[in-house]
């Protein structure tokens, strides 16, 4: 092979050299022990078992209870965080609002807070009877108490309005950078048309942020399904397993019971799982039509 053909290769090199150690070498180990008995017991002298850490999870691992938290916890978070996001962002372009900076400014506190300290807060903010959301602000909105010790519902509904609050930030900066570069001139003529607001929306708004909506949804959607600390800080997967999501299992499995190949199997099966869904919804939903 001629040297000019073999000098670009030397460019790329660091990159592919940090992507096999970062990303390829730890994603094949964790194959690779799946197939082991590798455990606090096992640690020095492990075993090739096969497939029987994948027979244990299917017969023994709660799967599919696991399967319904993991879906619960990515869609009810997901769908919320992004109508919540757009939603503000959409008030924050207005043109006639007065103190956007305060405003704006205001609602992007979250990010201000290390999400592990926000997280700490939240938890205290949600002990029943003596927390915050239970003594004060749930009875000033006439809703009912929040108690995620005994009821499955109420932690759903503490984990996904926390994690609303952690993320929203970004769904509203993110759209409302969107929305700031679509031409104003296309608003104009629209109102030259006699255009309501709603046809707006539709017919310019929306097609304009299809590229912003397709990149929002796809990475938050890998984020959400893997985002660890939220549910493993406020709940600890409880009350039982009612709340725990692959990840949050595997972790215990790992770093609680020692079962590092379980462990292990329990991570290929997620990892499996969001290729699979991501590649649904690419293929039924054409989301990734718009950047091309």
């Amino acid at each position: 092979m001629r040297k000019d053909k073999i000098y670009p290769f030397f460019y790329i090199l660091p990159i592919l050299v940090v992507t096999l150690f970062l990303f390829i070498f730890p994603l094949i180990y964790s194959l690779y022990i799946s197939f082991t008995n590798l455990s606090l017991l096992h640690f020095f002298k492990y075993e090739f078992v096969g497939l029987k850490n994948y027979l244990i999870i299917f017969k023994y691992g709660y799967f599919l209870e696991l399967l319904k938290n993991t879906l619960i916890w990515t869609v009810g978070s997901l769908v919320t965080m992004m109508l919540l996001g757009f939603l503000l962002a959409l008030i924050l372009n207005q043109s006639d609002l007065k103190g956007k900076s305060i405003f704006y400014a205001i609602l992007i506190l979250p990010w201000a807070f290390p999400g592990f300290i926000s997280l700490l807060i939240w938890q205290g903010l949600w002990v029943d009877p003596y927390g915050m959301m239970n003594k004060l602000i749930l009875p000033l909105l006439h809703l009912p108490k929040i108690n995620s010790l005994t009821s499955t519902t109420d932690a759903w509904i503490e984990l996904i309005v926390t994690n609303d609050w952690l993320s929203f930030p970004y769904f509203m900066t993110v759209f409302y950078s969107a929305l700031q570069s679509i031409p104003r001139e296309l608003y104009e003529i629209a109102d030259l048309d006699g255009a309501n607001a709603l046809t707006k929306f539709l017919r310019i708004t929306l097609p304009s942020l299809k590229k912003t909506i397709a990149f929002v949804f796809i990475t938050s959607f890998v984020f959400t399904w893997n985002n660890f600390y939220p549910i493993f800080i406020l709940t600890g997967g409880g009350p039982g397993i009612s709340t725990e999501t692959f990840i949050v299992y595997a972790y215990e499995e790992a770093f609680s019971y020692s079962n590092f190949s379980l462990a292990a199997a329990w991570s290929v099966i997620s990892t499996i799982f969001v290729i699979v869904l991501a590649i649904i919804v690419i293929k039924y939903t054409h989301i990734l039509d718009s950047f091309t």
